[in-house]
């Protein structure tokens, strides 16, 4: 019997496991030519924090990652705080801290595949060259450009786990779903202000990662008004601008506030330069939580748990 089972058991995973060697060496596009991966990837190195969760989600075997300077949006490793427990129970360890690049710690980790941003704080593109000499392959992703659904889809492809970057999206969209019938959402259109974020001011774009969470949930998010293009000092998915145009520049009924708590929506209220906004005499003012700056799987859900509260049936 015990024979039989085995035999059968056999049967089963060898050609799941035929096949996916069959789909090994994969090539992967890239801006500046294809990667080519020999094998399914078993190390994988993240130079790139705002990755790392997608990652994580998919279940990608991640051994390491760079870390950001500890402050309000990480635990004291620099781990982003909406994967720093998972990152910790699967015993991911710090590549290198501080985003400070350290190619002697990317050789020490021995990685089959290297995840690289072209795009942000943690960018290594001046890099790249140098790694892939070493003999590393290295995926250059830039997430400015891409949801993190597209971006879990990429690296799904990537490292063989397109089937949980497909899990983790459905998940996604049912429990947004989930949430959203529960809610009321008020007339109007809303804005999604950074406000004092490291001294710095900015009104997010309607296409916007946090924006398509709020989507989502069935919100209407506008930008700055046109009016205000000429005062933006740089622009990404949120347009920047100084403290005294901000009150100008916020166009919507309500307000919510990238990394908000209660306590940033109190002191957005209590600044006189916005007493006069229509969001601020209604009390239309709130949170998205703080891990909303980089929107993931993890950040996203935690989104949407900060906000449902606020528009109850």
């Amino acid at each position: 019997m015990f024979r039989f089972a085995f035999l059968t058991a056999c049967a089963f995973v060898l050609p799941l496991q035929a096949h996916a060697e069959a789909d090994w060496p994969r090539t992967i596009a890239q801006p500046d030519g294809d990667l080519t991966l020999a094998a399914l990837p078993a190390r994988v190195v993240s130079t790139t924090p705002s990755l790392t969760g997608i990652l994580l989600a998919i279940n990608a075997p991640v051994v390491s990652t760079a870390t950001a300077v500890v402050g309000p949006l990480t635990d004291e490793q620099g781990f982003f705080l909406q994967w720093a427990d998972i990152a910790r129970e699967r015993g991911v360890e710090v590549l290198y801290p501080n985003l400070a690049f350290d190619i002697e710690a990317l050789i020490v980790s021995d990685p089959d595949l290297v995840v690289a941003s072209a795009t942000g704080g943690d960018a290594i593109l001046p890099f790249v060259p140098e790694l892939r000499a070493q003999g590393m392959p290295v995926m250059v992703l830039d997430y400015f450009s891409a949801n993190w659904q597209t971006l879990a889809r990429q690296l799904g492809r990537a490292t063989g786990h397109e089937a949980d970057a497909e899990r983790i999206i459905a998940d996604f969209d049912a429990r947004t779903r989930a949430a959203r019938d529960q809610m009321t959402i008020p007339a109007g259109k809303v804005s999604i202000v950074s406000y004092n974020f490291s001294g710095t001011y900015a009104v997010s774009r309607p296409t916007s990662p946090q924006a398509g969470v709020l989507a989502a949930l069935g919100f209407s998010v506008t930008g700055l008004p046109e009016a205000m293009r000429g005062e933006v000092t740089r622009s990404q998915d949120f347009d920047f601008i100084s403290r005294e145009n901000l009150a100008a520049a916020i166009a919507g009924d309500g307000v919510f506030l990238l990394n908000g708590t209660e306590e940033s929506v109190k002191a957005f209220m209590d600044d006189p330069v916005l007493a006069n906004l229509p969001a601020v005499r209604n009390g239309h003012v709130w949170p998205l939580g703080p891990t909303s700056f980089r929107v993931d799987y993890y950040s996203g859900l935690q989104m949407v748990e900060t906000v449902a509260p606020y528009f109850p049936k």
